[in-house]
């Protein structure tokens, strides 16, 4: 099977996501008064209506609509103020009544968008981005100094209710083929539950596993899911389909059923456009279908030949009456906007000059945000509820001081280097941690990149003070005091070692100045070594390129 880049060549990927989340922070189900619960014993949280028991009628959840009309204003939505809800019928055991009620062809949310920021590696995935420059657009893409901008559209956001859940006894992996027998909760069965369709304007999987993380932030940032991939409360059905490159017909498309991460989503969009492109380019057909991606054999499986709309025999629901959302009842909702990860990383470039990749990386994540706001309010004072506060109208900023403002410029981006990279990677390493109860507290921090950026310590010093405080639970400066780790940046002490080292090194000086300018890292470490390791390598640096040059 050729490689995704090979295939990319010749053909163009058209990829369409169906993102189902459950709203999690809700206290009850859509159609009755159950608990959300996850977790709780199989089928305590039930009654009449859930189970579609003869006689019994929904009753809609209004927090529940309030915050399907928070994503889509979210996510640039329409708002659609006249809506209903319809019956899909299917014969499952995980919904006892036979149906799922859902929205019909006018969901709440309708006709939004989201652009993209694909960087880095990210990027490499994206035929023919070198033949662009920044600022030249091509289709949906932009070009930018670090990867590109896509705008993909939403086509809608419509409210339906979760599934029960099935669980299958026997076999080898848990799946209905080879179980002995199936077992079912309903205690998810009823659970509100949005779900986002995407145009088919994604073209690579690195932009679909991007797309996916960016909603996730969003809903985060609402405050309307927990957003879990694990527990199934945030899952995603990828639609994929090829075409010769410069054709225009979409091929027969494919979908993946319930991809639970990043990865699987990633993983499994690349192995279909590559089995897709064999089989095409063998003679064969592709045939619309739901697959299954099994990550322990890496590949995708046939489940069932995809039903058609025809085949769920959809009809209004006759025991709801359609929606009419007032011009208030959208207002009060959008009044709840808080800052959404675009704000916030518009931000960080705005008030502390960071770069737009390292504002973008930030807000990927809650607990990179948080230790970074925390880091801010420890210079400046200023906290988030206030900053936002003040975005709206409710209130003024506090001035900052001179004296503040200069500490603001000189510490916001080494805080944000810490935050992506150690502190990230602490986080990875031990995903069960507490920042906020580490011993790595917002003033340590601080007091840590001030003595990387005033040049006290190196940035090698300064991860080993980082792992320091988390071990040993100690302010930076102590740990650099008891260590001695203060760098030498005095220039006439340091003018005295280089010429030292140089003169022991003739050989060394005339094959740098015949042009082997690679010995200047062996020239630095010999400095290094004989200051043991407390000059100032980037003043060596300076000294010696100087002296030879």
């Amino acid at each position: 099977m050729k490689t995704l880049e090979e295939v990319l060549n010749d053909w163009e990927a058209v990829i369409g996501l169906e993102i189902h989340t459950e709203l999690t922070t809700l206290k009850t189900k859509m159609f009755c008064g159950c608990k959300l619960e996850f977790g709780a014993e199989p089928n305590t949280h039930v009654c009449p209506v859930c189970l579609g028991l003869p006689g019994a009628l929904p009753v809609p959840n209004k927090a529940a609509i309030q915050s399907i009309v928070l994503a889509g204003l979210a996510t640039n939505c329409d708002i659609e103020k006249h809506s209903m809800f319809y019956r899909k019928n299917y014969m499952y055991p995980d919904m006892a009544k036979n149906f799922q009620t859902t929205q019909g062809p006018v969901a709440f949310c309708m006709r939004g968008h989201l652009d993209l920021a694909v960087d880095g590696k990210a990027a490499g995935e994206r035929h023919g981005l070198d033949s662009l420059e920044p600022g030249d657009a091509v289709e949906n893409i932009e070009r930018t100094d670090d990867g590109y901008v896509a705008h993909v559209g939403i086509t809608r956001i419509h409210m339906e209710e979760d599934a029960g859940k099935m669980i299958h006894i026997g076999g080898d992996e848990g799946r209905i083929a080879g179980a002995t027998h199936s077992l079912v909760d309903y205690n998810r069965a009823g659970t509100p539950l949005i779900e986002l369709v995407t145009e088919p304007d994604l073209r690579t999987p690195e932009e679909a596993r991007l797309f996916m993380q960016k909603l996730r932030q969003i809903f985060l940032a609402l405050n309307i899911s927990d957003c879990s991939m694990e527990e199934g409360s945030m899952r995603c059905d990828g639609n994929i389909s090829l075409r010769r490159r410069g054709a225009t017909k979409l091929g027969v498309k494919t979908e993946l059923k319930n991809l639970n991460s990043f990865k699987s989503l990633h993983d499994g969009l690349q192995y279909e456009i590559c089995r897709q492109a064999q089989v095409l380019e063998e003679g064969g057909q592709i045939y619309q279908e739901t697959r299954h991606w099994d990550p322990s054999q890496k590949r995708t499986i046939v489940m069932r030949v995809k039903e058609t709309a025809d085949d769920y025999r959809l009809f209004p629901e006759p025991d709801l009456a359609p929606y009419d959302l007032t011009d208030e009842f959208i207002e009060n909702v959008r009044e709840k906007l808080p800052e959404l990860p675009d704000q916030k990383a518009a931000r960080y470039q705005r008030d502390f000059g960071l770069s737009a990749y390292d504002a973008n990386h930030l807000v990927e994540h809650r607990f990179t945000v948080g230790f970074f706001e925390s880091g801010i309010t420890e210079i400046t004072g200023i906290t988030p509820e206030q900053v936002r506060a003040a975005e709206k109208g409710e209130a003024a900023l506090p001035k900052l001081s001179k004296e503040t403002r200069k500490r603001l410029e000189k510490l916001a981006k080494p805080l944000a280097n810490l935050t992506l990279n150690d502190v990230s990677a602490y986080v990875n390493a031990n995903p069960d941690v507490d920042l906020a109860q580490s011993p790595l507290t917002p003033k340590r921090a601080i007091e840590l990149v001030e003595l990387l950026a005033d040049d006290v310590i190196s940035s090698k010093q300064a991860k080993e003070v980082f792992q320091a405080v988390l071990d040993e639970d100690k302010d930076p400066n102590a740990i650099v005091e008891e260590r001695g780790m203060k760098q030498v940046s005095d220039t006439g002490a340091l003018e005295a070692v280089v010429d030292e080292v140089l003169a022991a090194h003739p050989d060394k000086v005339e094959q740098y100045r015949g042009g082997k300018t690679g010995l200047l890292g062996f020239f630095v470490g010999q400095c290094m070594k004989a200051t043991r390791g407390q000059g100032n390598p980037k003043l060596l640096n300076q000294l010696i390129a100087k002296k030879l040059g």
